[in-house]
């Protein structure tokens, strides 16, 4: 049953504010309630914290950061909502979108500031969809990196993480939430608590839930954490809790197969293509990466070829995620077109073709304009497939990032962030626009901490 009333008996262990999942929603949640004052306990289902955030680039988008001013960036909160909702074609509530990108500055700079993170922007190329340069990475530009950033920060904050903890049921009495259960290594223990924050994510690794609500994406591969198991969406549902856009989804058309390594979507924006294994290219790459899902998965076989250059590898090389790729051999790399279809097995005549009638003066056929350098040898290659990511549909949350009811309330207690809550790429998989998933994990989960963290004042006149 995943809600119970109270046990007679009592719990076993009580927390003022209690957090289940250690990604970088949860673990950010859990320093700004800290720094606020208040006591928090992270409950994490893995061993140690990793979450979908350590499979990610790590980027976080944010507007109006010092970080951009100082590389002579304008941009402000009012711009990137516009560009969020552009993506999405206005299908995300207004409010949610103003919320998230209003707060992304400082959130960023908070973490440089009080953590020691530091950040700095993408400079030396665009994201599909940002009308300014705005996405925010450590200096491996890998989701490891910021998760054990994060990590740490808690270590030396001493905020208790409980790790190899699953939650399966909430304690609930009449709409208030009074703890958890959890199953460990030694059974099943109950904390009660006196705020509860979802950041437990999607319901990506949910393949009856994947299959239910994006079809379209079931046969892709997971590159997301296995426990995403849809833990909110159920317990929210049970609750009478309020739904949004359960359909959407991040999907990603460039992970390298079969070795499971992100390639970067800078070897597209920069001037690569991706071809079939007929060797020619089948829609417009630069839509994106999360509809690349889809386009690659529709090919033979699910399988494309990313082809681009010297050039552009050296830019991509900024990303941990491709120099593991080189060092193991997926990067595959030609001084001609035919040594190209030699190494990836292309037909040589359409591959020729192809590459050579990429236009420089307009618009191709697929609508794509190449407004960069033409594609020139050395050539390099990997073989791609399209992966579901995480999921973007969630429980609904208002300004404090409490979890709405159906009927048009709010539950006091209760708060979702990150995956846990709606994010802001609208109904499917073409309104994510890049680090939708970490800018909802880190701003909703800062507000979550800070709003569950005067919650506690108020109530108790401490944390």
């Amino acid at each position: 049953m995943p809600i119970l009333p109270p046990p007679d008996t009592g719990f076993d262990l009580e927390a003022p504010i209690l957090i289940v999942g250690a990604g970088a929603c949860g673990l950010v949640a859990a320093l700004t309630a800290h720094d606020a004052g208040a006591s928090v306990l992270v409950i994490e289902a893995d061993a140690a914290p990793s979450g979908s955030t350590a499979l990610s680039a790590g980027l976080i988008p944010a507007a109006g950061t010092r970080f951009q001013r100082e590389a002579g960036i304008e941009d402000s909160a009012d711009l990137f909502a516009r560009d969020i909702q552009k993506k999405a074609k206005g299908e995300n509530p207004q409010e949610l979108v103003d919320l998230l990108a209003g707060h992304s500055g400082k959130v960023i700079e908070w973490l440089a500031d009080k953590f020691d993170m530091p950040f700095s922007v993408v400079t030396d190329f665009d994201y599909p969809g940002h009308s300014r340069r705005r996405m925010h990475g450590l200096p491996t530009r890998a989701g490891r990196e910021l998760i054990d950033r994060l990590r740490a920060a808690c270590e030396a904050q001493g905020i208790d993480i409980i790790c190899n903890r699953r939650a399966t049921s909430l304690f609930v009495e009449g709409d208030t939430v009074k703890g958890v259960r959890l199953e460990g290594p030694n059974g099943t223990e109950d904390v009660g608590c006196g705020a509860l924050i979802l950041a437990c994510n999607g319901y990506g690794g949910n393949r009856a839930m994947v299959r239910q609500f994006m079809p379209e994406i079931e046969n892709a591969v997971w590159f997301g954490h296995d426990y995403n198991q849809g833990d909110a969406v159920t317990w929210g549902e049970a609750l009478g809790a309020e739904t949004l856009h359960l359909g959407a989804y991040q999907g990603h058309g460039n992970v390298a197969h079969p070795q499971g390594i992100l390639i970067t979507w800078a070897v597209i924006t920069k001037g690569g293509v991706q071809v079939n294994l007929n060797g020619a290219r089948f829609w417009d790459e630069s839509q994106g990466y999360s509809e690349a899902a889809r386009a690659v998965l529709a090919q033979p076989e699910g399988i494309a070829w990313t082809i681009f250059d010297r050039r552009i590898a050296g830019i991509a090389r900024q990303f941990q995620d491709f120099k593991d790729a080189e060092a193991i051999g997926a990067i595959r790399t030609a001084n001609t077109l035919a040594e190209l279809a030699a190494v990836t097995g292309l037909p040589e005549d359409t591959l020729t073709q192809t590459i050579t009638s990429i236009p420089t003066d307009g618009p191709d056929a697929f609508g794509r304009s190449f407004l960069g350098e033409p594609l020139k040898p050395p050539y390099c290659a990997v073989k791609v497939t399209g992966a579901l990511f995480h999921t973007q549909g969630g429980l609904r949350v208002d300004q404090d990032a409490r979890v709405c009811k159906t009927d048009g309330g709010v539950f006091k207690n209760l708060f979702a962030a990150g995956g846990a809550a709606v994010g802001v790429s609208g109904s499917g998989d073409s309104g994510y626009l890049s680090g939708n998933g970490l800018l909802a994990a880190t701003v909703l989960g800062h507000i979550a901490g800070s709003a569950a963290a005067n919650d506690m004042k108020e109530e108790h006149g401490h944390a």
